[in-house]
């Protein structure tokens, strides 16, 4: 575990370099403009924040820990960080040395509470992966517990000794960082920092507690129990704990590897569409999703043969369910409307969506994303990464130049969720177009958007139906209840009773009104359908005209009880 003094120099390491950097930012993008030198300052802004990206990278390898982790997370932001800094920081990776194994076997053993000899008939020393918050080693069950899972091969993730206390003190000095920076007005304005640190200081603890992972797994071996395309190792629960967790050995091809799923029969293309598949099964169908599915983490497992024809001979195996997301019904219907948005190559409704989800703030000046949107709609919808390739590269700088300068002034925030969905969308493409340069993420969404304008115009169709149900009743009931009342008033036993009266009489008018309006959407839809094939541009206008009377059609009575 590390010593009271080291902590402190850690912390104090941090703050120094953050300090260092804060100042040099305000000095270059606030002291000189005031100055009346913009222009100095502009030359050397992609350098000097290179430079900065360089040197966090630095110091991130150097201390390990949290910090690779915050390089990773901040290589993702794109809608906070210029592209100079997430370009840097996207080649970040956990490039630490292991620990030395008998730091490992203490933890290990203090965690089990026996000996490795005895929960294990083998663990293997050199460790198959390390990381910056555990590393992974193989090992072979005991006879029982082999008897008892079904399992003999296992991998073992332990955590490194003393990163609960490393994780403490890297957080306490972001959250001080942040409440730095959230005094800016310029940035606080832009970027609420302190709660993007406390998003990450929730992902962060989730990762470093193994039992979270284990259950993560389970649920996510649940989601695809009856999908043969797909699977995850199973958790020996008696040799798991919140530092120590084994899984099954699942080790197979890795996703990644094009000569060896060649060899071994399979197309690398299949295996991008599956990918793509199976992750937007994850996000809109399962609301729980891999928020890190990397080469690392995904194998491809071939089948033994089987007697179901139509089983797949081959699988992806995902593992490392530590950084998992979840969508909520809402945040999933938001996406829902974005997917719909991007089939259609619509911008303004993509811009309608982005605010929907929350993404925007209710007071964002919208008009130049519309517009952005809509020329990167006309010129780039629709485009895979090979046709991107062959488009002129100074027309595409040019475009992620502009586009990057409107995203920035805008007033927005990715909620954490969304980042996850960004993170793993972006993981996916790229695997996918690894595996195939001709594979186009566009033609991937189009089943999926095909499904929901299903599911769409079902709801819609359901909510007419339902609509046309009260109307046909209030109608049908209509002349009784007028007799009625006609029967009462010739035996002079009508009450006045004024409120009582003049509500039923506007919802009297207000069906009327709704009969009247469904009447009319009946008649200018189905001459249009009738006017469609000899006169086309007059058919098609009934048929748009008919949304307005339906529309009020079916929302009429909301508009009247909302009065009320």
């Amino acid at each position: 575990m590390p010593d009271v003094g080291n902590t402190r120099a850690r912390y104090r390491r941090i703050l120094r370099f953050a300090a260092r950097h804060i100042v040099q930012t305000w000095w270059f993008e606030l002291a000189l403009p005031r100055l009346g030198l913009a222009k100095l300052a502009a030359r050397s802004r992609t350098a000097r924040l290179t430079r900065i990206a360089q040197r966090f990278h630095v110091l991130a390898v150097d201390l390990g820990g949290l910090m690779i982790k915050v390089g990773q997370y901040l290589s993702s932001r794109l809608d906070v960080l210029p592209p100079e800094i997430t370009k840097e920081l996207a080649g970040l990776q956990d490039e630490v040395p292991p620990v030395p194994f008998d730091a490992i076997r203490r933890l290990a053993e203090a965690e089990l509470g026996l000996p490795l000899e005895r929960a294990y008939t083998w663990f293997d020393e050199t460790p198959l992966a390390a990381a910056s918050l555990g590393q992974a080693h193989r090992a072979r069950l005991s006879p029982m517990d082999a008897a008892d899972t079904g399992l003999d091969d296992a991998v073992v993730k332990i955590q490194r000794p003393g990163i609960e206390t490393i994780v403490d003190v890297d957080l306490a000095a972001l959250r001080r960082v942040a409440g730095w920076l959230s005094r800016v007005r310029f940035i606080a304005s832009r970027v609420d920092l302190p709660a993007l640190v406390e998003e990450f200081a929730a992902t962060s603890l989730e990762e470093i507690d193994y039992l979270h992972e284990a259950g993560n797994a389970e649920r996510f071996a649940e989601n695809f129990a009856h999908d043969p395309r797909v699977a995850a190792p199973e958790v020996v629960w008696e040799r798991t704990t919140r530092r120590v967790l084994t899984l099954a050995d699942v080790t197979a091809i890795k996703i990644n590897d094009r000569d060896a799923l060649i060899a071994a029969g399979i197309d690398p293309k299949e295996v991008a569409n599956r990918f793509a598949s199976v992750m937007f099964d994850q996000l809109f169908r399962d609301g729980f999703f891999h928020a890190d599915p990397h080469p690392g983490n995904i194998f491809v497992t071939p089948v033994e043969p089987v007697t179901d024809a139509s089983a797949p001979d081959w699988r992806l195996t995902f593992i490392d369910f530590g950084m998992m997301g979840e969508v909520s019904d809402d945040l999933r219907r938001g996406l829902q409307q974005l997917i719909l948005a991007v089939a259609a190559r619509d911008g303004k409704r993509l811009v309608d969506s982005i605010r929907g989800v929350g993404i925007l703030l209710p007071s964002a000046d919208t008009a130049e994303l519309e517009r952005a949107m809509s020329e990167l709609f006309a010129r780039f919808g629709g485009m895979g990464l090979a046709e991107l390739q062959r488009v002129d590269q100074r027309e595409l700088r040019s475009f992620a130049i502009e586009f990057g300068e409107v995203m920035r002034a805008l007033p927005f925030q990715l909620p954490e969720n969304f980042l996850l969905i960004i993170r793993a969308m972006s993981l996916t493409s790229g695997m996918c177009s690894a595996l195939d340069p001709d594979f186009n993420m566009w033609d991937a969404v189009e089943p999926y958007a095909a499904g929901l304008l299903r599911d769409e115009r079902g709801n819609v169709a359901q909510a007419i139906g339902q609509q046309a149900w009260s109307i046909a009743t209030t109608v049908a009931r209509l002349p009784q209840r007028l007799d009625a009342l006609a029967d009462r008033i010739e035996e002079g036993r009508l009450v006045a009773t004024s409120p009582r009266i003049e509500q039923r009489m506007s919802r009297l008018e207000r069906a009327a009104q709704r009969i009247v309006s469904a009447v009319l959407f009946a008649g200018l839809f189905l001459g249009g359908i009738l006017l469609r094939r000899d006169e086309p541009a007059w058919g098609v206008t009934l048929i748009v005209v008919s949304v307005i009377p339906l529309l009020h059609a079916v929302f009429g009575g909301l508009i009247g009880r909302r009065r009320k």
